[in-house]
């Protein structure tokens, strides 16, 4: 057995506890030896760090050229809307225009399509209908916009490089990580079309720079340095999240990070107080939770400066919202409702009029139950007079001082009388048509008083305060129940033909749900315009009311996206590339954009995976039985910088299985770039770290030293890397016609490339 090393305290490279850089090569010299290596046949002289940070440089610059090739390469084809181009390059254009929409992702990078929209000039006048729609026709500057995920796109060659340089990986090694980024297929076609993503995996990569940059610091803590970069990390968690909520995801690999690393600052034996402890704590608080936190709103902040006009996402937002926005029909609509007035209500999200007739629920329903046979109330779809009620105060709650055409506020009680058949709204302890669990609602003869607790309601608006109008159009409300506290509610079920299909309304026993709200259309015979003058001003409201209800319908409407699609696939699919999506085709062609990551780095990505759980696994086992099969500076290397990888990937994939929403391929771009840091590290492992290892420790650690700070790895790594880079390159290529969009293929050409069936490529015969 080898002398065991102990392993030093937090020196250099990022993820490693033995950290021989520079200073051991220093000191080698300064004891007048002439080889770092004791084996006499390897006597080389180590090379100078400057040379070695030429050649980098020089990688550096040919990795970022050749990516700058394939991510710009043909950019103008196809000049035709792509995919989810419909979308985000329509945001773009509202933006533009100032015009209000809705989305389930935040602002910053559709603020980016839009700020780059307007320098080159264009005004937002095209809206991106339908996939397929010509550009020129137009007159869209199309490649004006992909520029700008195409740069992205290109970047993230050069920072994944940076990473594995900064992890203290040697040359080759940091440009093995490159080029499966360089050659992802996947990559190059999210990231070069008017979408999210480019934006979106770039600011991922950059807070695990960051954070690596940060965490080298940890022996010159509270320096100018450590703070640039701590912060670093801090705004680029927050771009991460600005783009899209998935985010949150990047936050919690930096988080479990910063756990351990404070766990570890916890340790009697690092010599911390309590109190230099505390500081620790409040500058990564600062600096990874309040600074990007601050940056998250801020661009709210613009997206709301930038909206402040009418558009299509008005319905999506409160009332109160809508008439912060000009132009709304809520500003100029809305008018305040009194005592005695005739409405019509309207469900919120059926929209179907509360409705009476004369006709009567049947004796018996069709499972045998017996009715009150009280006269009907329905939904109705269409205008019509039976949609007509006047609102009465309730005489009990009813303050004698107030005015009989009083405006109606927030907790009021009213009855409700049915103009056609003069009859109050009552609901009372029989079952519903169609839900026996709630109550039937029907109406009972305005001369009829026996019944009159029966028929109070009570006005409870959304938001609403003691001094809240009740306002037409612009108060969502809940009518409940005063002596059954149910609430009117309907759904999307209709009644049999003795209702004429109508749909059915009833008392619900959770007068909470959000589905009980329902709004004041009109008042009957109010006319228009006599409230326009003097014109109303737009209403004020917090940044921070808009920005919490932004949110909270974010997430709602995020999680409810479980509409199936042609091309979504759950998470256990995409590791193994078992399917793609398709973008875009042209028939008279036999063109297509279709989504496919590049087979051999995917799977490359996935191998690397399985073989650093089983080395971990197998070496955790072999140490519990006192063998020592990895030598610690190179389990420290596996198990720091490779599991921060490990980490970073479990995070970035194994959330999705836990979401309901629909999913698709892309979603999986984040983690595929964490499988191929985590791919760079097992090929360090395997093919740099293996190679001809002296026996004793003080030679093992002079190899060290010459493999962090030289390029003298060994022909095999080299070999080994170059050979599967050049594998990878020539699958991109093969699988570039899809990429692309163009040459088109043959029938020959697509089956060629159907290595899976489930690929379903078209003009496959």
């Amino acid at each position: 057995m080898s002398q065991e090393i102990k392993p030093r305290q937090r020196q250099g490279e990022f993820g490693d506890k033995v950290k021989l850089g520079e200073k051991a090569v220093l000191e080698e010299k300064r004891k007048g030896s002439k080889t770092l290596n004791e084996d006499d046949d390897t006597k080389k002289k180590v090379k100078p760090v400057s040379s070695d940070k030429q050649i980098s440089n020089a990688v550096l610059l040919f990795l970022t050229a050749a990516s700058l090739i394939t991510r710009f390469w043909d950019i103008g084809h196809p000049a035709e809307v792509v995919f989810d181009e419909v979308h985000f390059g329509k945001f773009a254009s509202y933006y533009l225009q100032r015009t209000y929409y809705f989305d389930v992702h935040p602002p910053l990078a559709k603020l980016m399509f839009a700020g780059v929209g307007w320098l080159i000039g264009y005004d937002g006048h095209y809206l991106f209908e339908n996939i397929g729609e010509d550009y020129i026709k137009n007159n869209v500057p199309y490649i004006g916009l992909r520029i700008l995920p195409a740069t992205f796109g290109a970047l993230l060659v050069p920072i994944a490089y940076l990473i594995m340089i900064e992890s203290g990986y040697p040359i080759i090694t940091a440009a093995f990580a490159a080029g499966l980024v360089l050659f992802d297929n996947a990559l190059i076609t999210q990231t070069r079309l008017i979408l999210l993503d480019a934006m979106l995996v770039f600011f991922v990569l950059c807070t695990l720079y960051s954070y690596i940059r940060f965490y080298k610091l940890r022996l010159r803590e509270f320096t100018l340095d450590w703070w640039f970069w701590l912060i670093a990390t801090g705004v680029s968690l927050s771009l991460t999240t600005s783009v899209k909520m998935v985010g949150l995801l990047t936050f919690a690999t930096i988080g479990v990070a910063v756990l351990v690393d404070l766990w570890e600052l916890l340790d009697i034996q690092r010599g911390l107080t309590i109190r230099q402890f505390r500081k620790h704590f409040f500058a990564r608080a600062i600096g990874l939770i309040f600074i990007p936190m601050a940056i998250y709103l801020f661009w709210f902040y613009v997206h709301f400066a930038i909206l402040n006009t009418s558009g299509p996402g008005d319905d999506f937002m409160s009332p109160e919202f809508q008439e912060t926005l000009h132009g709304n029909v809520m500003t100029y609509q809305s008018h305040d409702i009194r005592f005695n007035d005739t409405i019509t209500i309207k469900h919120k999200d059926t929209s179907v009029f509360l409705h009476s007739h004369l006709e009567r629920y049947p004796l018996r329903y069709d499972d045998g139950r017996i009715s009150s046979q009280g006269q009907q109330v329905t939904g109705y779809p269409h205008e019509d007079t039976n949609n007509y009620w006047r609102v009465k105060p309730a005489i009990p709650f009813f303050d004698p001082e107030r005015p009989e055409n009083d405006v109606i506020k927030h907790g009021d009680y009213i009855l409700l009388e049915h103009v056609n058949t003069q009859s109050h709204l009552l609901t009372h302890d029989v079952a519903s048509p169609l839900m026996p669990t709630n109550q039937e609602f029907t109406t009972i003869s305005v001369d009829d008083d026996s019944r009159y607790n029966e028929t109070i309601f009570q006005v409870l608006l959304s938001n609403g305060e003691e001094d809240t109008k009740w306002r037409t159009k612009a108060s969502h409300f809940r009518l409940v129940h005063f002596d059954t506290k149910v609430a009117l509610w309907t759904y999307d079920s209709v009644l049999p033909d003795w209702a004429y299909k109508q749909q059915e309304v009833n008392g619900n026993k959770n007068n909470l749900e959000k589905s009980n709200y329902w709004f004041a259309n009109e008042i009957v015979g109010k006319n228009v315009t006599e409230e326009m003058h003097p014109k109303k001003p737009t209403r004020e409201l917090p940044f921070l009311r808009k920005f919490v209800e932004l949110q909270r319908l974010m997430i709602s409407h995020n999680s409810g996206l479980t509409k199936p699609h042609p091309y979504s696939t759950g998470p256990i699919n995409w590791p193994f590339l078992v399917r793609g999506i398709s973008f875009w085709t042209k028939d008279s062609t036999r063109e297509q954009i279709y989504l496919l990551g590049n087979p051999f780095t995917w799977w490359i990505g996935i191998g690397a995976l399985s073989v650093f759980v089983g080395v971990t696994a197998a070496d955790a086992v072999s140490r519990r039985r006192g063998i020592h099969p990895i030598i610690d500076p190179v389990r420290n290397r596996l198990y720091n910088s490779a599991g921060f990888f490990f980490i970073a990937w479990f995070f970035h994939y194994i959330p999705f299985f836990l979401m309901g929403r629909s999913l698709f391929l892309h979603h999986y771009l984040p983690a595929v770039l964490c499988s191929y840091l985590l791919a760079a590290a097992v090929f360090n492992f395997m093919f740099v770290n293996s190679v001809n290892y002296p026996i004793s420790a003080s030679a093992t650690k002079k190899r060290i030293a010459r493999v962090v700070l030289t390029a003298d790895v060994g022909i095999t790594a080299i070999v080994c890397g170059i050979a599967l880079l050049c594998v990878s390159c020539v699958v991109y290529v093969y699988f570039a016609p899809i990429t692309y969009g163009t040459p088109g293929l043959d029938v020959d050409g697509v089956l060629n490339r159907k290595w899976l069936d489930t690929w379903d490529f078209h003009f496959a015969k």
